[in-house]
């Protein structure tokens, strides 16, 4: 699976500001419904309801929040960098300042773990988070997450 067919550029926030995890949660669930059309609401519970289950900070300044919504018509994504780390309840406890979200339709099954794998893997490079983290703009960080598709590919 191809990170462009999961994240369009206009789903690229190079400069999030959020205080806490739910304020994060509350944003990119804005951002995911204005793309989407899904409802922001129903975006935010199923990623609180994700959350409650375990933190989805994966360790190194890393979170991929994600859910399955049944009106969601395909697997999409939104990519973040935060202007200030947050306590996402990581793994390592360490704070949070790369967040990539994914929504899912219910009946994804396998290509639902395969985007969250795809994701993964390409954000423990630690070449590829510190370019992510360098970079200025939506062109520049959308220019990262590509390029990468191929040496990434799953």
């Amino acid at each position: 699976m191809l990170l462009t067919e999961l994240i369009a550029p206009e789903a690229v926030i190079p400069a999030l500001k959020a205080h806490a995890k739910k304020q994060a949660l509350q944003e990119l669930s804005d951002r995911a419904a204005f793309l989407s059309r899904l409802p922001a609401r129903e975006i935010f519970d199923a990623l609180l309801q994700r959350e409650r289950l375990g933190s989805t900070g994966i360790g190194a300044g890393i979170a991929i929040p994600h859910a399955k919504l049944a009106r969601a018509d395909s697997i999409f994504g939104i990519f973040a960098r935060l202007v200030r780390p947050i306590d996402f309840e990581a793994l390592d406890s360490a704070p949070v300042d790369l967040i990539c979200l994914l929504v899912a339709p219910e009946s994804a099954g396998a290509d639902h773990l395969k985007a969250l794998a795809r994701m993964a893997r390409l954000l423990r490079d630690p070449l590829i988070t510190a370019k992510l983290r360098a970079a200025r703009d939506v062109t520049a960080l959308y220019s990262v997450l590509t390029e990468e598709t191929a040496s990434h590919a799953a």
